[in-house]
């Protein structure tokens, strides 16, 4: 046994946040990350030990049958990892598990645990935040294991691994291989989904009004708008309909655009007066402090990031000592934490600006057990942005700076402001001018919150009306006529899909950016962005449309909210997992049934009798995969066909059906704008494909010219033609002035040039997916700006592939960044370079890319060995290495084809090792 070090050995997660612990912990402590699960279920049957690779329920990784016992298995790539691990525990005389204190850290420190065996003192070490005192207060207040947070967190586990992997089997065979379903991210399509359906179901209306400037005696201008005419209101976006566009009340103001140019004429010569100011003071407080959910939302509207780049900069931030713990949902502030911001206040922008009592914000949190501080600069007193800036990469600095901007205006005074309403009149003609003045900035000296709806923010900016008094008399200078037209909702954005899911009680902090990241991710081809707005596929359409009416119990919001519930009363204890697991999947099929009817109708409460697995065996053979991928457009009332449109969800994307006729849907184009109208022009021009251009003069086969959905293509031989040849038009050229002599030219591609004479190997020129290019056996060269690949001459392609490559090993890219400080592992230089497939930061033996979104030349050394790290404890990353030649016996084959001399020095090598290994062996004995 190994003799103890007297250490006590400190396990956390995170390279990062082992050595900043590390800084705090004296010579007595061996601080080592486990990074993130060291235990597992395994991915598939091929990870399954083999004593359990033929069991049925083997695939899942989780015992259905005996009670739901989870398969844990170490991954491949923490092996070693965990076997050091276990080398350190050897040598110390107490463990201490410093993972984070929510359902998966404690999950993580568990496995550790029951990994490691320790038979030296275990303790629990729980703090919220990564500094000196937090530490030290941590050490003299350890606890055990929390084992309910910790059967929450597997009875989670077990819950998406039933349900992600049956019923993504389901749909593969139903919808298309790559689509997948999940507890929560289903539930979050559908959020998707529904808004789409509200925007193609709006109807738009269009209504006028009249923009005015008047001037006062003082000669100045004041915009007001047209609000009443002869008794009648003007209409707002609010009085249509949304499903006729149609005004839902009567005695409304309905100009046509003539008429309102007639009433803006006349009313250009009116006299008006002013015959009401009203002036309404008001205050505005400041929000809490950020929470997970308020903190992507934010910097999702301020910064543009996405939650997952949220998450990450904010990881470093907490693992590095800078800010709290980032995963929670409270909104509480610690006594010390209220008074670092107070004394901010105070310093940075004065007493009048401090609120004269401790604030204190209240939140709905789920799970008293999991509720932390809101997330704030750490320590007792914060460091400003400025202070810190030198240390953060750019991500990092700006969030900080959000961070500690907003911790310090919730202790900040009210802000106090004035709406001013001016009532004029004239002609029969009411006009209303609004303006708002800021008394008294308070809080919004140091911060102003984001909003989702631009127009909003722009009615709660400053905006200063003249001084002006009853009966003023008031001159018209302009009368503008404006035309408005209703909106649909808008759709969401990763900010505002959080603060859904948060409203509703779907997921939890810690989910909300892996929820968001998998519905995004391009290889299921759910959800796109179209700027900053998340837009749902038809494939989408099609996976929500047969979970809602084959599953519907899965995908209600309610029901989802629920589980989430019950998996917080398990980390209570006051749960029982197993029975809601039994229920969960086997169940009572009838009730279940009843229960989804019950959610279909809108009526009952929702029950939790899923019955998940008999449901799913009588469903293979129920859905029609025809009727759930097929949605209608609409039907033509007039021309020559007359037949219903459909949208279809194939095999290879979304297309339009109409009879006999089909057309591809282009790429990109979002649901709502796929109207009745312009489907038919889509089936218009699908037809006209159908009609040849020509003959080709050689193999006298049709030429076709096709729109795909990723744009047109010349198709060369009929469609069953098994010896068909495709080939895209070149950037810049059209379908409509596609001559028949060019589609022969681009059928000739990839053209042989002719030879090499370096190699007297054939150079051909291809148009490829990143532009045009010139190929010898593995050389390729891109042809420069305007080459055209059915042009290019031998000449210029040898000259070309002459020239050393511009990318690539053979001509390689400056770094972008090199760190002074060498690598305390490799002890080379640490470089950010740019690769193939982005930035990354090696040291010499280990690569590992930048996260997405991050600046490479804002990355800090500290961040860099960070990634580094994990990276090297993933087991990938490394650079080859060159094999060194392995020695064989030559056959005697091999032999007669070597030379002599060379086959004499082998013999004497090979007995002058044999007789070293014999020496070695007589010393031995």
């Amino acid at each position: 046994m190994a003799k103890s070090s007297g250490k006590s050995l400190v396990i956390v997660e995170s390279p990062a946040k082992a050595r900043t612990i590390s800084k705090f912990l004296g010579s007595g402590y061996q601080v080592e990350a486990s990074i993130g699960h060291v235990r597992d279920l395994p991915e598939g049957k091929k990870d399954v030990p083999d004593k359990y690779r033929d069991k049925p329920w083997a695939y899942l990784g989780v015992n259905v049958d005996e009670d739901f016992e989870p398969l844990y298995i170490v991954p491949t790539d923490k092996k070693k990892h965990v076997s050091m691990l276990k080398a350190a525990l050897k040598e110390a005389d107490s463990l201490y598990l410093a993972t984070d204190e929510d359902r998966e850290g404690e999950a993580i420190s568990w496995h550790l645990h029951e990994l490691l065996k320790p038979k030296v003192p275990v303790h629990r070490l729980v703090f919220h935040e990564i500094t000196k005192e937090a530490i030290g207060d941590a050490l003299e207040h350890t606890r055990q294991i929390d084992e309910g947070l910790v059967r929450a967190q597997e009875t989670r586990r077990i819950i998406d691994r039933l349900y992600g992997y049956d019923m993504s089997q389901l749909l593969w065979r139903k919808v298309g291989k790559g689509t997948s379903a999940g507890r929560v991210q289903s539930v979050a399509v559908r959020l998707i989904v529904e808004r789409e359906r509200e925007r193609m179901a709006f109807v738009r209306a269009t209504y006028w009004d009249i923009d005015a400037v008047f001037n006062t005696e003082a000669n100045e201008s004041m915009v007001a708008t047209l609000t009443r005419y002869q008794d009648k209101r003007v209409p707002a976006g609010k009085d249509f309909d949304s499903e006729t566009g149609k005004p839902t009340r009567d005695n409304l103001l309905l100009l046509t655009e003539q008429e309102t140019n007639d009433l803006a004429e006349r009313l250009r010569t009116t006299a008006f007066s002013v015959t009401k100011v009203e002036v309404k003071p008001f205050s505005e407080r400041p929000r809490a402090p950020f929470t997970t959910s308020t903190l992507q939302q934010e910097a999702n509207r301020k910064l543009g990031f996405g939650a997952k780049r949220t998450m990450n900069a904010a990881q470093r931030l907490y693992e590095n000592g800078y800010i709290t713990y980032m995963r929670t949902d409270s909104t509480i502030l610690s006594k010390e934490a209220v008074s670092a911001a107070r004394s901010l206040v105070r310093s940075e922008y004065g007493e009048n600006y401090l609120h004269p009592d401790v604030r204190v914000y209240k939140g709905k949190v789920k799970n008293a057990q999991e509720a932390h501080e809101a997330i704030r600069p750490a320590g007792t007193s914060f460091r400003t942005p400025e202070s810190v800036r030198g240390k953060l990469d750019s991500d990092q600095f700006r969030l900080y700076d959000l961070i500690w901007k907003r911790t310090v205006a919730c202790q900040m005074a009210d802000a106090k402001k004035q709406r001013i309403s001016v009532v004029i009149e004239g002609g029969e003609a009411t006009f209303t001018a609004t303006g708002t003045s800021i008394l008294f900035e308070g809080f919004l000296r140091a911060y102003v919150e984001g909003s989702d709806n631009p127009e909003a923010e722009l009615a709660d900016k400053e905006r200063l009306l003249p001084n002006v008094s009853e009966n003023d008399p008031l001159a018209p200078k302009s009368m503008d006529p404006k035309s408005h037209t209703t909106q649909p909702p808008a759709r969401f954005t990763e900010a505002s899909l959080t603060r859904t899911l948060e409203e509703k009680g779907i997921g939890r902090p810690s989910t909300f950016a892996s929820i968001i990241g998998t519905i995004t991710d391009e290889r299921r081809n759910y959800i796109y962005k179209k700027g900053n707005a998340l837009v749902p596929s038809w494939r989408a359409f099609s996976v929500t449309r047969l979970m809602e009416e084959h599953f519907g119990t899965l995908v209600d919001y309610q029901f989802t909210a629920d589980m989430e519930d019950f998996l917080d009363s398990i980390s209570r204890n006051e749960g029982g997992a197993l029975e809601y697991l039994r229920r969960f999947y086997f169940g009572d099929e009838a009730a279940a049934a009843d229960a989804d009817q019950n959610i279909a109708n809108a009526t009952g409460k929702v029950d939790h009798n899923v019955a998940l697995k008999p449901r799913l065996e009588k469903k293979l053979e129920e859905i029609d995969p025809r009727k759930t991928a097929r949605f209608l457009v609409g039907v033509p009332e007039e021309g020559e066909f007359r037949e219903e449109v459909f949208v279809r969800v194939g095999k290879y994307g979304p297309f339009l059906e109409q009879g006999e006729r089909k057309a591809p849907i282009p790429d990109g184009m979002p649901p709502d704008e796929l109207d009745l109208t312009k489907a038919l022009e889509l089936l218009e021009a699908g037809q006209i494909e159908e009609e040849p251009l020509g003959t080709h003069p050689e193999t006298g086969k049709p030429i076709y010219v096709k729109i795909g959905r990723f744009g047109p293509y010349i198709q060369l031989g009929e469609p069953d033609d098994p010896e068909k040849k495709n080939q895209s038009l070149l950037r810049g050229m059209s379908a409509e002035d596609l001559s028949l002599e060019m589609a022969c030219k681009l059928l000739e591609l990839p053209r042989t040039l002719g030879n090499f004479p370096d190699n007297d190997q054939p150079i051909q020129a291809f148009d490829g997916r990143y532009g045009p290019y010139v190929k010898c056996e593995k050389e390729t060269r891109s042809l420069p700006e305007g080459v055209s690949p059915l042009e290019v001459t031998l000449d210029e392609a040898i000259k070309l592939l002459r020239e050393p490559k511009r990318r690539g090993r053979s001509a390689p890219k400056e770094p972008i960044k090199i760190f002074e400080n060498k690598s305390p592992v490799t002890e080379g230089e640490v470089k950010v370079l740019d690769g193939r497939y982005g930035p990354y930061v090696t040291d010499g033996e280990t690569n590992a890319s930048l996260p997405k979104g991050t600046d490479p030349k804002e990355m800090t050394f500290e961040t860099a060995l960070d990634l580094l790290a994990e990276r090297a404890a993933k087991g990938g990353g490394k650079k080859k290495k060159k094999k060194k030649a392995t020695k064989k016996k030559a056959t005697k084959k091999k032999a007669a084809k070597k030379k002599t001399t060379k086959k004499k020095a082998t013999k004497k090598k090979a007995a002058k090792k044999k007789a070293s290994k014999k020496k070695g062996a007589k010393k031995k004995a």
